[in-house]
């Protein structure tokens, strides 16, 4: 039995497919573009390994895309009926995958962490594991499974330097601000290519309104995530939340234009990164121009989707802001449909958090702002569920905030603007400053009229 790089077993015939298979591992550790150029080249080497027939499924399924499910599933069936020949490791990862099919993410973590319980150095599993509880939000988890498989990778062990930046990230989101910057340095210091663990510590920056120094980060740190997929539109994005942090809202604004959308994909993470800093954005009187068509023409196509309610929020956010009334009312309806069902995890999360935030999104949209206000509101305890990261999911908390405001319900938008700050260890950010100096101006003016009155 041949082993790969983090000495765990591979059913594979040859020295150049494990090889090829060690290449796809490590790319896919570092969010890397060559990931599926390396998972092609295994099963040209071998066409029969039951693993990268399920890691393929795997992935197109994370891509969150209806008619990739089709291939997903295709994969599945592939690795399952190669499973006589298959070991315990590939076994569980083709489960993993029939779970995420059958809409149950949560039970897919849990074949993951059967073969972690035997095989805490098998970083590949952790990090499938980590990418799947990332679509649910399940930040305590990643840090609990992380740190599990921690005493495995020991200082030559050639993942730890991706488990350490996956330990950043999870630490981030469960609020250990000073211990995820250490973890994501020490990430960079033994794989100076893990995005992950740089975007950890710019998401670190993120929750303590540290703008400047989250600018300061990134600079000249550009090669981390130069070679990333997708990913490195992401990385950009949060570069340009600061920007906007610090009012530099021009820079914001070009930087949409230059890096984020630089190219216009359908990928539901571009489309999510675009249709969220659009929003900021317009949140602080910036006119955006016509930028929404284009998300909102490709989320028109993406209304019957329903893989991911975190995609489908920010569908709805591009088309409420678009005026595609039809598109909105349609998708709404799917999602009762699906809410109504209920029959798995995803639809499950359709129904709550998705029902009410996506009402709260179309009564924004129609300028509904009380009605919006009472939806988002009743959403907000159950966000989390709807996978991503705090600050990805920070534009629902700005819209319920806003819509507070402008419904005139500034003792409950100033609660909740209370209750943001202290959800982020008590740091305000720009956004909290501007909106405290509205509240302010606001009830000034109220008692200006009282008194005239």
């Amino acid at each position: 039995m041949r082993h790969d790089v983090f000495d765990q077993p591979v059913s594979l015939p040859d020295a150049a497919a494990a090889g090829h298979w060690n290449a796809m591992c490590l790319a896919f550790l570092a969010h890397g573009a060559t990931t599926p150029k390396h998972l092609g080249r295994v099963l040209d080497a071998a066409p029969d390994h039951a693993g990268a027939h399920a890691v393929k499924g795997l992935f197109y399924a994370l891509l969150g895309r209806r008619e990739l499910m089709a291939e997903a599933r295709t994969a599945h069936h592939r690795a399952r009926a190669l499973g006589e020949a298959a070991n315990g490791r590939e076994r569980a990862i083709t489960a993993a995958l029939g779970h995420v099919l059958a809409g149950e993410i949560a039970a897919g973590v849990a074949s993951l962490e059967g073969v972690l319980r035997h095989a805490p150095g098998d970083t590949l599993v952790m990090k499938l594991g980590h990418a799947l509880r990332f679509v649910i939000g399940d930040g305590a988890g990643m840090r609990r499974s992380v740190e599990r498989v921690m005493p495995a990778h020991g200082a030559d062990h050639a993942g730890r330097g991706y488990l350490l930046g996956c330990h950043a990230f999870a630490l981030e989101e469960t609020g250990d601000y000073a211990a995820a910057r250490l973890a994501g340095r020490a990430a960079l210091t033994l794989a100076p290519d893990d995005a992950w663990g740089l975007h950890a510590i710019t998401h670190v920056h993120d929750m303590t309104g540290d703008a400047a120094g989250g600018l300061a980060w990134l600079e000249g740190r550009e090669d981390a995530w130069a070679h990333c997929n997708n990913f490195r539109f992401h990385v950009w994005w949060h570069k340009a939340l600061m920007l906007l942090d610090l009012g530099r809202l021009a820079e914001a604004l070009d930087l949409y234009d230059t890096a984020v959308r630089a190219e216009r994909t359908d990928d539901y993470r571009d489309i999510s990164n675009a249709a969220s800093l659009l929003s900021r954005l317009q949140g602080e009187g910036v006119d955006v121009g016509d930028r929404w068509r284009e998300l909102a023409d490709l989320s028109e196509a993406r209304t019957e989707d329903g893989c991911l309610i975190f995609a489908d929020l920010h569908y709805l956010l591009a088309l409420t802001n678009d005026g595609r009334d039809a598109a909105v009312t349609h998708m709404l309806g799917r999602l009762h449909r699906d809410a109504m069902r209920s029959s798995n995890q995803t639809e499950r999360l359709m129904a709550d958090p998705g029902l009410s935030a996506a009402s709260g999104l179309a009564a924004f949209g129609e300028g509904e702002y009380g009605r919006a206000f009472d939806h988002l509101s009743a959403a907000r305890p159950h966000m989390q569920g709807a996978g991503g990261s705090h600050a990805q999911r920070d534009v629902f908390e700005r819209l319920t905030i806003d819509a507070g405001l402008r419904a005139g319900r500034l003792d409950a938008a100033a609660a909740l603007l209370g209750d943001r700050t202290r959800r982020r260890g008590g740091h305000e950010d720009g956004y909290a400053a501007a909106r405290q100096r509205m509240i302010a101006q606001a009830r000034q003016a109220s008692c200006v009229l009282e008194v005239r009155a």
